[in-house]
């Protein structure tokens, strides 16, 4: 089953089994964006807009760009971008293994509960690379496995899961390590015994 199919699958049921659980750690990854400096940001996998809600607020000429791959998703995410008035914030469907944009085109980009699903993470994380300004910031939040980490039971997940919604063995430091050029500046601790974490990078300037 392709990653679209599967999403356009479950995009009616998305908010419900996602939208509570992972609200808070949502706002408390984009608190690390600075209006003042983050003008123009990508969030890469939007969705079904869960981020919308969250995001600071931007004056002219300040944007947000949210992509997709599922119309499903950007069909929801358009209802929730005008329920909460957010006309700072524009979507469109692409993917994120090859986003429509040039490089050095965002200030920020934001990769929230998308590197473990999509097909090629260190793609993913590659292509956000590409298209971050320096010293522009990446904010991740995702399940992660650790270095070393067994995890049987996860690793086990995997093979059915992969091919429905998610990744459940991947490991942050295997797919950072093709971007040197961002720096990990922050990495906490979220969520289910840290398995979800919130991490933070930073593009050489």
């Amino acid at each position: 089953m392709s990653l679209r199919h599967s999403y356009t699958l479950l995009a009616p049921l998305y908010d419900a089994i996602v939208g509570r659980g992972s609200q808070r750690l949502r706002r408390e990854s984009l608190a690390q964006l600075d209006p003042a400096r983050h003008r123009r940001v990508l969030i890469a996998g939007v969705g079904t807009g869960l981020d919308l809600p969250h995001l600071p607020r931007l004056d002219a000429p300040g944007h947000y760009v949210g992509l997709d791959l599922t119309p499903a998703m950007l069909e929801r995410a358009r209802r929730r971008r005008q329920e909460h008035g957010r006309n700072d914030v524009s979507l469109c469907q692409g993917d994120v293994h090859a986003l429509p944009h040039p490089d050095e085109s965002f200030d920020a980009v934001v990769l929230h509960l998308i590197l473990a699903v999509a097909p090629e993470p260190r793609r993913t994380l590659g292509e956000a690379s590409r298209v971050l300004k320096p010293g522009g910031r990446v904010l991740v939040l995702d399940k992660f496995l650790r270095p070393g980490q067994r995890a049987p039971l996860r690793r086990a997940m995997n093979l059915v899961f992969r091919h429905i919604a998610t990744q459940t063995n991947i490991v942050f430091e295997d797919v950072a390590a093709h971007c040197p050029e961002l720096r990990v500046t922050e990495d906490v601790p979220a969520l289910a015994g840290g398995w979800f974490r919130r991490i933070l990078l930073e593009k050489a300037a």
